[in-house]
């Protein structure tokens, strides 16, 4: 149920609103747009309740959702969320750039690496501790070694650091050295690991299961803002469809439908849904020029060497000149970088 009030609302008839709510037991939420107040209860399909909220002054309107994903949908909020990774905003008119190796491999690699991305600018460090692989023998990653390098290269270049959560088990771990955690295509609809997600305070980077259309991608994204926890960025990296040249198909089109359907904000992954260095640079563009609030490309110093995806990884000097042509992309749809 969403309950519009009227402009003229009162601070005391939005209370007994919300009272009201509470005392049948569901949990509200409140959102402000402008001069509005929405208060949505996801779960309510109480059509008595419904009548009961009408005799409230105040109330202009009290509606179903149309989506079984609600928190989350454009109806919920109708403006676009900008969530705040400490002092680097994601959403809103800046476009954020997220950089770094797939996995890391050592203190030198990684911190190498830190330092061109910033200098390049990002803002934001990506690199994998926990590495969930195909094959049991590829590199599975340093673990809570990863993390204590991350998070000093993070303070090293002031870069945020996102990385990698495979296990429900992991969530306090890594959200103790991690400003954003990121759920892998493999783990988008891992309800337990998106129901944890859901308790905790920090940005969660959803991305989209290789084989999921955008509608089960939402859901996944409900689970965990209706756990508590709106703070979720969507990420759209490549599904899997008959096309064998790349590695993944770039749903270039899935960017323009979730602004429309969401107000989360939406950025793209155009290494993963390449799979080669080659291309990337072309899909980082198409996606700023379709909307996306970011970008997540992986850079590694040395790519020859790499343990992880070194086939799709930019080097330092293609990322920082590709950057200088996102700038460009980015003016020219209003938005800045």
């Amino acid at each position: 149920m969403r309950v519009v009030m009227r402009d003229d609302a009162t601070l005391k008839q939005i209370g007994q609103v919300i009272t009201l709510i509470e005392n049948k037991g569901y949990q509200p939420f409140v959102v402000k747009d402008d001069k509005v107040t929405t208060i949505c209860v996801p779960s309510i399909q109480d059509e008595k309740l419904f009548d009961e909220v009408m005799q409230i002054q105040g109330v202009k309107e009290a509606l179903p959702f149309s989506k079984p994903y609600r928190l989350v949908s454009r109806e919920f909020n109708a403006s676009d969320t900008v969530i705040d990774v400490g002092d680097v905003p994601v959403g809103g008119k800046e476009i954020v750039l997220m950089a770094g190796p797939c996995a890391v491999e050592s203190k030198e690699q990684l911190f190498t690496t830190a330092e061109s991305v910033k200098k390049a600018g990002a803002k934001i460090l990506r690199g994998g501790a926990f590495k969930p692989r195909t094959s049991p023998y590829s590199f599975q990653g340093l673990k809570e070694e990863g993390l204590k390098l991350l998070r000093e290269a993070g303070r090293e270049f002031d870069l945020k650091i996102v990385t990698e959560i495979v296990s429900p088990g992991d969530v306090e771990l890594i959200a103790g050295y991690a400003d954003i955690l990121q759920v892998g295509a493999r783990n988008m609809q891992n309800f337990s690991l998106l129901e944890q997600l859901g308790k905790i305070a920090k940005p969660v980077l959803l991305k989209r299961g290789m084989m999921c259309t955008i509608e089960e991608m939402l859901m996944s994204a409900e689970y965990i803002a209706a756990g508590g926890n709106p703070n979720v960025i969507l990420c759209e990296r490549g599904i899997r469809t008959f096309e064998r040249h790349m590695r993944n198909t770039l749903d270039i089109s899935a960017v323009p439908a979730l602004k429309e359907l969401s107000h989360l904000p939406i950025i793209v992954d155009p290494s993963h849904a390449s799979g080669n260095d080659r291309y990337v640079p072309a899909l980082a563009l198409a996606g700023i020029a379709a909307g996306a609030d970011g970008l997540i490309i992986e850079v590694h110093s040395c790519r020859e060497e790499a343990l992880c995806d070194g086939k799709q990884s930019l080097e330092p000097e293609t990322f920082a000149a590709l950057v200088e042509q996102l700038k460009r992309v980015a003016a020219a749809v209003n938005r800045k970088l």
